[in-house]
């Protein structure tokens, strides 16, 4: 059997204080402490959007949580996801109320000048 990729990853021990409090946890409760981790939180939409590393990683996590949850599908959409973060195929739309400012500024430019 060939060795796991996780093999060639060095992981930092943790403390038996952590990993005492981690085995207490399922396998899917884990799953979802750390896509709640790595989501971004709404008021680092803007900073973050187009951050490949956090997007990718958001969307990993959450293809796991789908996994563990029998929604092979759904994981594999977004796993798909997480690839096109890093392989550049995808980024982020434009903030749809950027969109209505330019729209509104373009009018108001218009009104005051005819």
């Amino acid at each position: 059997m060939p060795d796991s990729p996780l093999h060639s990853i060095q992981f930092s021990p943790l403390s038996t204080a952590k990993t005492g409090d981690l085995s207490e946890l399922s396998t899917l409760e884990l799953a979802q402490a750390l896509a709640e981790r790595l989501a971004i939180a709404p008021n680092d939409w803007h900073r973050l959007k187009s951050n490949r590393k956090a997007r990718a990683a958001e969307q990993a996590a959450i293809a796991l949580v789908y996994l563990l949850n029998e929604q092979s599908e759904e994981s594999l959409l977004r796993l798909q996801q997480a690839a096109g973060w890093l392989d550049r195929s995808i980024s982020a739309p434009p903030c749809p109320t950027h969109g209505q400012k330019v729209v509104f500024l373009i009018w108001l430019w218009w009104f005051v000048n005819f």
